[in-house]
């Protein structure tokens, strides 16, 4: 018995055939059922079907005063509020440092101490001949060193031309030398140090009698940012490593390490504290884009363009070119009353190219391309349609078994 053939109602059965309502039931009912299925459904399809992001059609510029966020248009007027200067490198404030000062030894240095006379036959050698060196002295807690032929000696708060001069006088009172010529050296620096530490290669003490003077040099000086020069394969830059400075338990400088290289370097002192630790910003792009997710800023400043533009660009099938949103969350750290900011482009206009190349991308921005229209409603019908398909495989079935 097929489907058309089924008898209209109860009356036309004949005897032992009752099965032949249930047809005729099923007849009169699938057909409305699928349409009010479908139907149910295509209204619901804006929540039901799965998206990749919120609905933006609620975000209307003139509804801000009942939104948490403000929504900006960014046009050729409003653009001039936002748009970035490129960085500059600008001079550094260390440019005026001294090429060196008194430094003065304390305890737990370590020097060497070598004296020479300019006679033969004196105790000790001429500088011409090896020797009259008396190995490392190491200054004590009390800040003294002993030397053989000399004695004890006072040195803490002395630099190395004044433990010179010091050593001089004492051998020559002690009537051991005539004219002696003392040459004094650090061979181990403990107090004149700063500490590097964090993401670098060799982190540890650096001697600021190295040549040390800022706070770029002693990263130099301790092998740079581990992650830069090859040592990353992810090719990670400084723009993604920030530096801190502490001296005396004070923070003094906490900046990215890009910013540090600009001009933004200083001196430093004994016993400051450097520590290098990653600091990516990055920012996210969702949507109806070729690929989403989590973009490293490769540099200082990215606009909007370069951003669609490291994801693949806009997906051809899927983007609404009038639905480009920018999220930006409000200083919530300096000002806990700021608002969020939700920033609105227009592709569709040629002059948009122009400003998306003038806005600049912040780390942590979200953007956001929503899906066209057409998209949306096509996911709607697709619905419908597999709504409708499986209710046609249930009733194929029902008259393929022909009876319950």
């Amino acid at each position: 018995m097929s489907w058309d053939k089924a008898p209209q109602s109860v009356a036309t059965v004949p005897d032992g055939d009752w099965d032949l309502t249930i047809w005729s039931w099923l007849r009169a009912t699938a057909r409305p059922t699928a349409i009010v299925l479908g139907l149910g459904f295509g209204l619901a399809a804006c929540t039901a079907l799965p998206g990749d992001g919120p609905w933006m059609g609620g975000a209307a510029s003139t509804t801000t005063e009942a939104l948490p966020f403000d929504v900006i248009d960014l046009t050729p007027t409003t653009i001039a509020n936002y748009r970035q200067p490129p960085p500059i490198d600008r001079p550094s404030t260390v440019s005026n440092l001294p090429a060196g000062g008194r430094v003065a030894v304390a305890p737990g240095d370590a020097i060497k101490v070598r004296i020479f006379e300019p006679y033969e036959g004196s105790i000790f050698p001429t500088i011409q001949r090896p020797g009259a060196d008396f190995g490392v002295q190491r200054v004590t807690d009390d800040g003294t060193i002993n030397v053989p032929f000399v004695g004890t000696i006072k040195v803490a708060g002395l630099d190395l031309g004044q433990i010179e001069k010091k050593v001089a006088q004492q051998v020559t009172a002690s009537g051991k030398a005539q004219e002696p010529q003392v040459i004094v050296e650090f061979v181990a620096d403990r107090t004149h140090t700063v500490m590097v530490s964090g993401d670098v290669r060799n982190p540890g003490r650096v001697s600021l009698l190295e040549g040390v003077r800022t706070v770029v040099e002693a990263i130099n000086k301790a092998g740079g940012p581990a992650g830069i020069g090859g040592q990353s394969a992810n090719g990670v830059g400084a723009n993604q490593f920030e530096v801190i400075v502490r001296r005396n338990g004070q923070i003094i400088l906490q900046s990215q390490f890009s910013d540090v290289l600009a001009g933004g370097d200083i001196g430093l002192q004994k016993n400051d504290e450097i520590v290098v630790r990653p600091n990516p910003r990055v920012f996210t792009v969702l949507g109806a884009v070729v690929k989403a997710g989590n973009v490293d800023m490769s540099k200082h400043t990215v606009s909007l363009l370069e951003a669609m533009g490291m994801v693949g660009g806009l997906n051809d099938t899927r983007a609404n070119k009038t639905g480009v949103y920018v999220f930006r969350l409000g200083e919530l750290q300096t000002n806990p009353t700021a608002r969020g900011k939700v920033f609105r482009l227009d592709l569709y206009q040629p002059v948009s190219i122009f400003i998306a190349q003038q806005f600049p991308v912040l780390p942590k921005d979200v953007v956001y391309i929503t899906n066209a229209p057409l998209y949306e409603y096509d996911k709607i019908l697709t619905s419908i349609y597999r709504t409708v398909s499986i209710v046609g495989v249930a009733r194929g079935n029902i008259v393929s078994t022909g009876g319950f």
